[in-house]
């Protein structure tokens, strides 16, 4: 538990947040964004996975081979991190690198089998960390939460 979720506990373990505070958009996206991502990177590390290791995967799956800098773009993990990110993958038999026959100096990766055998294993993980984690929604709810939040998400991220 945060200090920040501590501080909205009192002794006797009741919510006891401010009105105006539990109405603040902002705030309660802060405090979900910070449960969703303890509750992803807790249940992605008991399969033996990250993140980054998804987003890689899923955008190799859904998009193609890309470069190291066309994947840092597609996924938003920082160029520096990339590297990293890529030899983990490597590794583990979950992606392969080619020279790009345009340009010698950079490298294509591509998933591998192995790799999308473990992108179908890490969906069935997340949908259920989703489903925990979105547990009081209906499933009416659920599509809509994420058709809204998507929408703000694009409205705030044009032309950045």
């Amino acid at each position: 538990m945060t200090r920040a979720e501590a501080a909205d506990l009192p002794d006797d373990g009741a919510l006891q947040t401010p009105g105006r505070l539990r109405r603040r958009a902002g705030r309660l996206l802060s405090h979900l964004a910070t449960r969703s991502d303890r509750l992803i990177t807790e249940g992605l590390a008991e399969a033996d996975a990250r993140t980054w290791h998804y987003a890689v995967l899923a955008s190799l799956h859904e998009y193609g081979p890309a470069s190291q800098a066309e994947l840092s773009r597609r996924s938003g993990i920082y160029r520096s991190d990339m590297v990293g990110v890529l030899n983990e993958l490597a590794e583990r038999d979950l992606v392969e690198r080619a020279p790009d026959p345009d340009d010698r100096r950079r490298n294509v990766i591509t998933i591998s089998a192995r790799g999308r055998r473990h992108l179908r294993r890490l969906d069935h993980v997340l949908d259920d960390l989703h489903d925990r984690l979105l547990a009081p929604l209906s499933r009416a709810e659920r599509d809509q939460f994420v058709q809204l939040l998507t929408r703000l998400l694009d409205h705030h991220t044009r032309g950045s």
